[in-house]
């Protein structure tokens, strides 16, 4: 992505209306997540790769960026600078941290998925190419003689094949290089990349964390209604995005739905998937389906947990999982029909239900 174009274009990484996590310039909540990035820092002992898990919209991102911004802006862990700081901030007028704002930084990549062009949409997934073209940073030297840094954002967007490029990487690093993974479910990372980082977890935030980053985030989101942000963030499960998607005009009746429909798996009252499908089916909904996505999955994952007494059962809800991941990217791909897509899903569902009895 050239200079300015972030501005411009929807960000894969981003909750639409909401400022990027680069921008972010308090940091809410994760203190030990940050001093043991700081703390590895100092004490020479920085891992070169790092996957950093936890639910999404918990801040991951925003952690990432400040340690990326930290460093560049710091490239020496011995300089006072870094020796008496308290925390990874960096003031926003610094040379790197404007650099890094721009994605200007020569020293810095971010992978993620992309907008296209033809058609003009953001990617499905992160392409190999998409892997290999922001690794060329650590082909060249540094140009301010520090670290070389790349972000991505997020793990479960990789296919296998870009998987085993930034695995690549990972297995044989040049000198002060540093790759920041983020991942929603670390647990479905590729094995040989989640072996080769180290790994730190960030939990959910509180209802109170949540709603002092909403007040931070200015209009439309600070300006809400306090009892709403309240209400969001108490209905949010920790997360600073479903708090935001649940402040978003008119999407608060969708997310019940989606909460009571899920909540009903895997026998959900067939009325409730017909109206779920319909609200779900409009290109206005975009944050609401990839939602519905996200709690789906989370369920998934806790029936298999509950449900997968044997290795054949367990096999099939791999598969029915891994089913329902590959309809959803072709029903982005190709632009079908969503509701058709979603109908699907939940007729899946109940016809593995039944075979189990």
């Amino acid at each position: 992505m050239k200079p300015g174009e972030a501005e411009d274009l929807p960000e894969s990484d981003a909750f639409a209306g909401a400022p990027h996590p680069r921008l972010a310039q308090g940091f809410v909540g994760h203190k030990a997540a940050e001093a043991e990035l700081l703390s590895a820092y100092r004490d020479n002992r920085l891992a070169h790769a790092w996957l950093i898990g936890g639910p999404e919209g918990v801040g991951k991102a925003t952690l990432a960026w400040r340690f990326a911004r930290f460093l560049l802006a710091n490239p020496d862990p011995s300089a006072r600078l870094v020796r008496e700081a308290r925390d990874l901030n960096v003031d926003a007028d610094h040379p790197a941290a404007r650099r890094l704002a721009a994605l200007a930084h020569p020293d810095f990549a971010l992978v993620r998925r992309e907008w296209k062009s033809n058609p003009k949409r953001l990617g499905t997934e992160i392409g190999v190419d998409d892997v290999r073209r922001a690794l060329q940073v650590f082909q060249m030297s540094a140009a301010f003689g520090g670290w070389r840094i790349c972000i991505v954002d997020c793990a479960e967007d990789l296919n296998r094949n870009s998987a085993n490029a930034l695995l690549k990487m990972i297995e044989e690093p040049p000198q002060r290089s540093l790759i920041l993974i983020v991942s929603h479910r670390p647990g479905q990372v590729l094995p040989t990349v989640r072996s080769r980082c180290r790994r730190l977890r960030l939990d959910p935030l509180s209802v109170a964390e949540i709603v002092e980053v909403v007040s931070t985030l200015g209009s439309p989101w600070s300006e809400a209604d306090p009892e709403a942000i309240a209400g969001a963030a108490g209905r949010a499960n920790g997360s600073i995005r479903e708090a935001l998607r649940r402040l978003t005009p008119g999407s608060d009746g969708i997310g019940a739905l989606i909460d009571t429909t899920i909540a009903d798996l895997p026998r959900p009252d067939p009325r409730a998937v017909a109206k779920l499908a319909e609200a779900l089916a409009g290109r206005a909904a975009v944050e609401a389906y990839a939602a519905f996505h996200r709690e789906l999955y989370d369920w998934l994952a806790a029936y298999a947990s509950r449900t997968a007494s044997s290795t054949a059962r367990a096999e099939e809800l791999g598969a029915l999982w891994d089913r329902i991941r590959a309809a959803a990217r072709e029903t982005d791909e190709l632009n079908l029909d969503r509701r058709l897509h979603l109908l699907a899903i939940f007729a899946e569902i109940a016809a593995t239900a039944r075979r189990r009895g």
